[in-house]
């Protein structure tokens, strides 16, 4: 059976694949679709699922250094839930650092933000109303 996957879906690369994949899953909610280990069990590639999301996981080698290690960050990935203040709670319990508690967005979203152990920045978020581009003070294209 081939897989779907949808037109975008990040990639991130961990340090501990293996690792990456039980956190994501107890902190988050992610679920485990596909594995791929090498000879020696370490995890080259794998792919977790959320509602019709995907997220690739990856270990490029030993000269990585994840977010947390370099200092820096540079990219944030924005994922919707059924209900985010229950989500975050999750999150806490799961020792996700939380950057930003739920709160109400003016576009519509009530939305936090979490890093995770290796610091990959993540932003959750649960449509509260629909609010028109124009509504919030944003131009359609």
């Amino acid at each position: 059976m081939a897989l779907e996957y949808p037109t975008i879906t990040p990639y991130l690369l961990y340090e501990d694949v293996a690792g990456a994949l039980e956190w994501l899953s107890a902190a988050f909610g992610f679920r485990e679709r596909l594995r791929f280990a090498g000879k020696d069990g370490s995890v080259s590639h794998a792919e977790v699922t959320l509602g019709d999301g995907v997220v690739m996981l990856g270990d490029p080698g030993p000269d990585y250094q994840n977010p947390k290690r370099a200092g820096q960050y540079s990219q944030l990935v924005h994922v919707y839930v059924d209900d985010v203040d229950a989500h975050c709670d999750r999150a806490r319990q799961a020792g996700a650092t939380i950057l930003s508690e739920p709160k109400d967005e003016p576009y519509g979203d009530r939305r936090y933000d979490a890093e995770d152990p290796e610091g990959h920045r993540w932003s959750f978020a649960q449509r509260v109303r629909g609010m028109s581009p124009e509504e919030w003070g944003a131009t359609a294209g």
